[in-house]
């Protein structure tokens, strides 16, 4: 049975990459040959590549349009929380407490408890934000961290921003077929069937943190990220939506232009980016935001899939132990320069409506152990937020 589903799930994947591209790809690969035709009589290299990329990449899906203004989410990490319970108990808020400046305007809050994500849902609609992305994790056969979402899926303010999810799927799952079906089927059932579910072209979005990881395991046990992808299309289906829109989290380079097509994603983004195209490292807010500038510049302009720009609040891991290369941890925000910053993403969604269309993701909500947060806090007060509706608007 698994060889059964397999084969169809390859075939699946092959005749919607056929059928999708063909038209499309002989247009392209003439006018190409037009190009190409004098310098291939002067035995001269030709053109035919640089013209196919250029116009792939600025021939977006036509199925993903932009709605005319800004949508502006966030991801949320859902791991501030203390439980009493295991041994040793779990207390995420002290090495973070070594760090005052970073102390929550909530404070040292209950990650899940319903007074915290109902006014953390209603500062992200009076402020801007359009979707909530959380942070949602897989293992030992269910899901892990879970509470925060679970506390929005009752909250009173639901109603006021969407929600996603992102895959972090850096734990040892799936371990077989089997897996990644229980997972999509909990997605649906749970998530992408809730009318406040994020969708995109009719379809509810799920963003991949790691395609390559993902890719990695299901090698292991002898299938394709291709095969997954359209067994979850199918799950969905039947489930009465119209798919899935599978976003993979990416730098700029190969993989962004010429695989994820072809393993079954619609549209790009990430999660944070550790150093540029050119930047080979970080070590200050401004060399961090030319360092994603350059990601965007370059996913936008030869990536043939749309892309959702990246942009971060700032880095600063030493809560949890600093970074490879400490000089990244120097690469914290002020309400000042995260306003650069997205000035910058502003204006290159305004050059790219249809590729961008013209939605983000701020990296984060609350990651206070990576410095990545722009949640109110006691030293800054509701300034990142403000920064947010200024730029682009309610």
């Amino acid at each position: 049975m698994q060889t059964s589903i397999r084969e169809t799930a390859a075939e699946r994947a092959s005749r919607r990459r056929i059928c999708g591209r063909s038209l499309a790809l002989v247009a392209l690969l003439s006018a190409a040959a037009l190009v190409s035709t004098g310098a291939l009589a002067r035995g001269e290299p030709t053109a035919a590549g640089a013209v196919v990329a250029q116009a792939a990449a600025e021939t977006p899906n036509p199925k993903l349009k932009n709605s005319g203004g800004y949508a502006i989410g966030v991801y949320y990490y859902p791991g501030w929380k203390s439980d009493d319970s295991v041994d040793p108990p779990k207390h995420p808020w002290e090495k973070i407490q070594a760090y005052p400046e970073r102390e929550p305007l909530l404070g040292w809050y209950q990650d899940g408890s319903q007074d915290v994500i109902d006014q953390q849902v209603r500062w992200m609609h009076d402020y801007g934000v359009k979707f909530v992305v959380f942070d949602w994790y897989w293992t030992s056969n269910r899901p892990r961290i879970e509470h925060a979402l679970d506390a929005y899926l009752l909250s009173k303010n639901k109603n006021l921003v969407q929600f996603a999810i992102v895959y972090c799927n850096h734990e040892n799952y799936p371990k077989n077929e089997k897996d990644w079906l229980t997972i999509t089927q909990y997605w649906v059932d749970h998530f992408l069937k809730d009318s406040q579910y994020q969708r995109i072209g009719g379809k509810p979005v799920v963003h991949i943190f790691s395609p390559q990881d993902l890719e990695k395991k299901a090698a292991r046990f002898g299938m394709t990220t291709a095969q997954l992808l359209a067994e979850s299309q199918d799950i969905a289906k039947k489930a009465g939506l119209p798919g899935i829109l599978f976003v993979a989290g990416t730098p700029a380079g190969d993989f962004a232009q010429n695989i994820a097509p072809q393993w079954g994603y619609e549209a790009l983004s990430g999660y944070n980016y550790s150093a540029g195209r050119t930047i080979k490292g970080f070590d200050s807010y401004e060399s961090l935001t030319r360092g994603y500038q350059e990601h965007w510049d370059w996913l936008l302009q030869n990536a043939s899939l749309p892309y959702f720009i990246v942009m971060s609040a700032g880095w600063d891991k030493r809560p949890w132990g600093g970074s490879k290369d400490p000089r990244r941890d120097q690469s914290s925000s002020t309400p000042d320069s995260f306003e650069l910053q997205l000035r910058a993403a502003k204006a290159t969604m305004d050059r790219y409506p249809d590729k961008s269309l013209r939605t983000g993701v701020i990296c984060c909500w609350n990651e206070y152990g990576e410095g990545s947060y722009m949640e109110p806090t006691k030293r800054y007060g509701m300034q990142y937020l403000e920064r947010i509706r200024t730029v682009f608007g309610k």
